[in-house]
Order: structure tokens, then sequence, then C-alpha cells
């Protein structure tokens, strides 16, 4: 039996999200009314599932990126450089990064006799939890909803042979320091695409997503939790083409799944790319999928549709 549509619109509706836009105005406000913080030149915007209109009920967690664009990291050699005039960073991601992270204990710690009274208890300030450090982000727990602060600089993707400082893909760049690397991501044009495919689509893109992803968790006890990650999924549903969504929401999702199913069994599958398009979908690097795990989660969806009942 197939999943009746009234299911798949169920599935498709998007999640409450206005509390998530006061937990970015909660965290902007804190960054702007740091002193140390007003000369510097930086913007504090949403990305993820939030951003994106891609969420659904239960999501919790904010992802928004603290971006400082005064500072930036670049792909050009330094025989290319040579050709750009420049001036050396003396405020960088460090100086950034812990700027920020002192502003947001700052504005959240609660008042001193709860401070006070939290240190008799148990030995420590409890202020400090509500702004803890992760290995990628800044988890702040909110008056509203916990966020996942990503603290970053500008990143210049220049073409390969470039004639002008003003011609390049802005990203976003931060430094993991356990794994010795800088990590590059272009929130902004992950979702300028999404927007551009939701309108050739008429509208079904996102709310495909929102389909997927809880079809996804309607699964949990199937699908391991690393196996479909949103990002993943939503980069995975970013390659079928736009004339696979439509008709109805069981059209598409036999459209979708028999596509993907078709194109994942082919042994090339360079064309996948993220929904950004900077960088190809499947690979061996952490900002990349496994071919084997978007397989298991088409099986999954197979699966799902023709045992449902």
């Amino acid at each position: 039996m197939p999943i009746p549509e009234s299911q798949l619109e169920i599935w498709s509706r998007k999640g409450a999200d206005t509390t998530a836009k006061r937990t970015h105005e909660s965290i902007r406000k804190a960054l702007q009314q740091c002193e140390r913080l007003k000369s510097k030149d930086f913007e504090v915007y949403l990305q993820g599932s939030y951003k994106n209109d891609t969420n659904i009920r239960g999501n919790s967690d904010v992802d928004i990126v603290v971006q400082l664009n005064s500072t930036f990291r670049d792909n050009l050699s330094e025989e290319q450089k040579g050709g750009f005039s420049s001036t050396d960073a003396t405020y960088g991601w460090n100086e950034f990064r812990s700027d920020v992270l002192m502003a947001l204990r700052d504005y959240y710690a609660e008042p001193l006799c709860y401070r006070l009274l939290g240190l008799l208890l148990d030995g420590r300030f409890r202020d400090w939890d509500k702004v803890r450090e992760r290995r990628k982000c800044l988890k702040v727990q909110t008056q509203y909803l916990p966020a996942d602060a990503v603290v970053c600089i500008q990143y210049r993707k220049y073409p390969p042979s470039p004639r002008d400082t003003d011609k390049y893909t802005e990203g976003m760049t931060f430094y993991v320091q356990s794994e010795n690397r800088w990590v590059i991501n272009y929130p902004k044009l992950h979702y300028e695409n999404g927007v551009r495919k939701n309108k050739n689509t008429n509208g079904l893109y996102k709310p495909t997503i929102r389909l997927f992803k809880n079809a996804r968790t309607y699964l949990r006890g199937n699908i391991a939790a690393d196996i479909a990650p949103s990002y993943f999924l939503e980069c995975l549903l970013y390659n079928v083409p736009d004339d696979k969504f439509g008709e109805s929401l069981q059209k598409t999702f036999c459209n979708v799944v028999n596509w993907l199913y078709h194109w994942l069994s082919q042994a090339n599958l360079s064309q996948f790319v993220c929904q950004n398009e900077q960088l190809p979908l499947f690979g061996n690097s952490p900002e990349q999928w496994s071919e084997d795990k978007a397989r298991q989660f088409v099986r999954e969806m197979i699966d799902l549709w023709k045992n449902w009942s």
C-alpha cells in the first residue's frame, strides 16, 4: 500500500520558526552591544533548516553564522596574490572568536546572586554553561532556543585566472583545532540556490525536503542517526531534476525516489553536487557524504513506500 497523500502532506509542512527568529535576534543584539565589536565589520545571519525554510516539527537548535568581513582567506597562490594590493590582517579569526565568545558570555550571564549561589552549590559559575565551546561552534543557550553559533571569517573563491579583486564567490571559513584544518562552506549560495530551485519547481522543492526529513524521522528505528544528516539529504534532493517535482506529493515521492535509485546505481556519481554547487556531494572529506549511506537511505524510502500500512 502506498503512503497516503494525506500523510505526505502532513510530512511536508514547515515547523514553527518564530522562536528561531527571536533566537537569531537575541544573539545579534548581544554582539551589537559589545564594545569590543562595535568597530568591527561583521554580520550575523541564520543558516541551516530555519534559514532555508526546510525545518520540520521538532527541530530545536538554531544554526547561526557570525562572520567577520574585514579579514578574509582565499584560494589564491602567493604568485597570484602578487598582482593584487593587500594589507596584513591584524585582527583575524582567533581574535574575533575570542571577542565573540566573551561578548556572548557577558550578555547571557545570570545575575550575580544566582552566579554566587551556583558557586556555593557546586563550585562553579553557572553562566559559563550558557555559552560552551564545541569543536566547530559555540553552543549558546538563549532564553528562546539553543543555538549553534559558527564564528568565521569571509572566504573568497576566485576564478582560475583572476583579473581583479571584485570577482569572487563568497563563502565562509573557520579553523578546527582538533583537525588542524580550515573548514570552508558557502551558506549564502546554499540559500540562494535553494530559493531558485523552489521557484523552478512551483514551490514544491522545500516541502519535498521536509517530507523526506519527516519520513527519515519516522524510520529512526531503521535508519542510524548518521545515515542521512539533514544537510546531505537536502543536497541529494537538490540534484533531482525540476520536472520530477509536481502533480501530487505521491507522484513527487515516486519520481524522486525512482530517479535517485537509478542514478545511485551508477558507478560514477561525480555529477552530484552540494546545494552550493562548489563541492561534489560524495567524497572523503567531512563536508561530503558517503555513497553507500545515500543508497541505503533511498532503499529505506522504497521499502517505506511498499510496506506502508
